[in-house]
């Protein structure tokens, strides 16, 4: 991963240093407009991130932080992707004419 999208809570420069410097990752802020748009709007790349975190929080394990470390933590989150992308790979493909 190179490159993360973030809300508006991160986008200070302490955030942004962090994460480059504890992975090489480098943050782009995805900023909310409200006072410019009436009604409901998609923001871009920001649904990515709300839309994976929905499927994490369906794994039971993951609802509560009990986990005593940040590598069984790691761990049981990488496990909850691997049974999701088994899921979707396991979809019969439906062909469209």
């Amino acid at each position: 991963m190179k490159r993360a999208f973030v809300n508006g809570g991160y986008q200070g420069d302490e955030a942004q240093r962090a994460a480059f410097e504890a992975s090489r990752i480098t943050v782009t802020v995805v900023k909310r407009t409200d006072k410019e748009v009436k009604g409901f709007v998609v923001l871009p790349k920001r649904w990515v991130v709300e839309r994976t975190l929905g499927w994490i929080n369906r794994a039971r394990r993951l609802s509560k932080d009990f986990e005593a470390t940040i590598n069984a933590a790691l761990a049981w989150l990488q496990l909850a992707l691997a049974f999701l992308i088994m899921r979707r790979l396991a979809m019969p493909k439906t062909r469209q004419a």
